[in-house]
């Protein structure tokens, strides 16, 4: 008996279904795409338990007669390539295997309807089994349903989160297909109850910005950057969220190839280096990105899901995205995102306390002797005297103390200021913290973080001009390093001298400091030394050279800002809030923190009840 042997039909349809069909939401894609692919312009999808019991996807597409509705259940029938030629997909799906494959591991049942047809024909197929077609009345257009997914195959059904897990999937899913096609109408139920509506956006003006604003919120919809390049090969439109609207996994960054929705690691890496040093590390940005390329140009058949491809020339497309997206970023100059202040409006927002610790304990203090109270609320304000003087507000007199000595220039200069986009510098709270006022409300602005980011522009700006200044210390400084930072350091001393860091090996287990970026001034060579050995030590190996520069003119940068603590009078203060409008990224920090926080007047005035 021959040890090979071809296996029984039904095992391979279960097979072929696991390359494809991995939970209820790969179906769900499956059929979407079927939907659109069909022209449909209007989508409605029933969920039950999550789609763990069941899915529903009815579409008003074009439908099919009954010989195509027996042929579609077929593995490898497919009506979408036309021309038999896999360099020309212009639709979702094209293989021909998911239907069969979702029949093969669910209780599966088609009806379908064309605009020519009296009535429209049904296909049943219960975990494999064909039934013969049987009419049906239906609306032009087809519904797909399956019941039970993998019911009968416990091994598969076992591995299935919980209905909240997998419904989230399903939504996921449903909200990614909908930003492709904004003139296209989706309904999302769940157990008969609506969940998701977005409307037709039909304005191709702002018709993706609509669907983007249902599917994202308004919120990043309208401080978004708009995003619109071209190349001879490639092209690139969407919407980027500011650096300060960042996320913790890569599930916001929603990348379309042709409208086909991707998670390709390579497209991911290039928008991570785009962003670069304006986003926290392990942090991601929140955008939706759309790729056009010549069909013949990219492959999206390397993957059984199609949620990678292949470029024909993947550095272009790299180069692009970096560019593009670097340069949007530049011209939106500083900004940043109201979903900063809101929070900070939700904290001091009256009576929402976040954990027990935090409501005030009066009875405590009620139930102390009226001597003892006397004593506390003495010391108390003597720490409050001792403390504002000293610690909190420095150089700002306000307003009314300013009208009444100064001339009509220095009022009118100060009218003027709160006119800027960071107001007219009033004070400066804990020696890190300036407060400025605007017409608007006020900004409180981190001054060691803003500052960082104008350090690390302008060098950004001499080292790609070639002109980085730097200046000899007195006396070379010898450091000694451990054999892990000393190994850092020289395995980057050109590009390191290129940032106007000149340092040379000294002995087994030193280095010596020669010269130092100008733009830091006076500089801790010893701890800027060892900090940058630790931060090339930090970044993987598979970091980009790009990258690494970035990491240490951020280190370096850090240095040579105006640290926290130091106190600045009102000059200081507007000159930095100056800078820090024309320079871009300056939203925030080389550490992707943001450096100011706007609240509003109207805010203001709602925590005191005015509003």
């Amino acid at each position: 008996m021959s040890r090979i042997r071809l296996l029984p039909s039904h095992l391979v349809d279960q097979i072929a279904a696991g390359e494809v069909i991995e939970r209820p939401a790969s179906a769900l894609k499956e059929l979407i795409e079927n939907s659109l692919d069909a022209q449909a312009t209007e989508i409605s999808i029933n969920l039950s338990q999550g789609g763990l019991k069941s899915i529903s996807v009815s579409d008003n597409g074009y439908g099919m007669i009954e010989d195509e509705l027996c042929l579609a259940v077929k593995r490898h029938a497919t009506s979408k390539l036309p021309n038999a030629n896999l360099f020309q997909i212009k639709s979702f799906g094209f293989r021909g295997e998911a239907l069969p494959s979702i029949a093969a591991v669910s209780d599966f049942e088609i009806s379908s309807r064309t605009e020519k047809m009296e009535h429209g024909w049904k296909i049943h197929i219960e975990h494999g089994t064909i039934y013969p077609t049987c009419p049906v009345a239906h609306a032009v257009g087809t519904t797909v349903t399956f019941r039970d997914i993998f019911n009968k195959i416990p091994a598969r059904r076992k591995f299935l989160k919980t209905q909240r897990s997998e419904a989230g999937k399903c939504f996921e899913v449903i909200k990614q297909l909908a930003m492709t096609k904004p003139g296209v109408a989706f309904k999302v139920y769940e157990n008969d109850k609506t969940i998701l509506n977005f409307p037709a956006r039909t304005d191709d003006n702002i018709g993706i910005r609509e669907r983007l604003s249902d599917v994202m919120g308004h919120i990043f919809a309208k401080e978004a950057v708009m995003l619109d390049a071209q190349s001879d090969t490639f092209g690139l439109s969407g919407l980027m969220g500011l650096p300060t609207m960042n996320r913790p996994t890569t599930q916001y960054m929603n990348i379309f190839v042709n409208q086909r929705p991707v998670k390709d690691k390579q497209l991911i890496g290039a928008i991570r280096a785009a962003y670069a040093d304006t986003l926290p590390r392990g942090r991601y940005p929140f955008l939706a990105l759309f790729i056009t390329v010549a069909h013949e140009d990219v492959d999206v058949n390397v993957h059984p899901a199609k949620s990678e491809v292949r470029f024909s020339d993947p550095s272009a497309i790299r180069s692009l995205i970096v560019g593009s997206i670097q340069s949007a970023l530049r011209n939106e100059g500083i900004q940043a995102t109201s979903e900063l202040s809101q929070n900070v409006f939700n904290r001091l927002s009256v009576g929402k306390y976040r954990g027990k610790s935090e409501k005030p304990n009066l009875a405590s203090f009620e139930s102390i002797n009226f001597t003892e109270r006397q004593s506390i609320l003495k010391q108390r304000n003597s720490d409050f005297d001792r403390v504002v003087p000293d610690d909190m507000f420095f150089n700002a007199p306000p307003l009314a103390k300013e009208v009444e000595d100064d001339n009509e220039a220095k009022i009118q200069k100060q009218i003027e200021l709160r006119g800027a986009l960071l107001g007219a510098a009033r004070a400066q709270y804990h020696k890190n913290y300036i407060i400025s006022e605007t017409q608007e409300g006020i900004v409180i602005i981190d001054q060691h973080a803003a500052h960082e980011r104008l350090v690390m522009e302008r060098m950004k700006s001499d080292l790609t001009s070639n002109r980085i200044k730097t200046q000899l210390l007195l006396l070379p400084e010898i450091i000694s390093l451990v054999p892990e930072q000393l190994e850092a350091i020289n395995n980057y001393l050109e590009t390191l001298n290129q940032l106007g860091l000149i340092i040379e090996s000294f002995g087994n287990d030193s280095v010596i400091v020669r010269e130092t970026p100008a733009l830091l001034g006076e500089v801790n060579a010893q701890e800027l030394v060892k900090d940058i050995a630790e931060e090339l030590i930090n970044l993987s190996s598979s970091t980009s050279l790009e990258d690494k520069i970035s990491s240490v003119l951020a280190t370096i940068a850090c240095h040579g800002s105006v640290r926290s603590g130091r106190i600045l009078n009102v000059a200081e203060m507007n000159q930095l809030l100056r800078d820090m409008e024309i320079t871009p990224n300056s939203g925030q920090c080389n550490h992707g923190r943001p450096t100011y926080i706007k609240i509003s007047l109207l805010e203001i005035e709602s925590l005191f009840g005015r509003r």
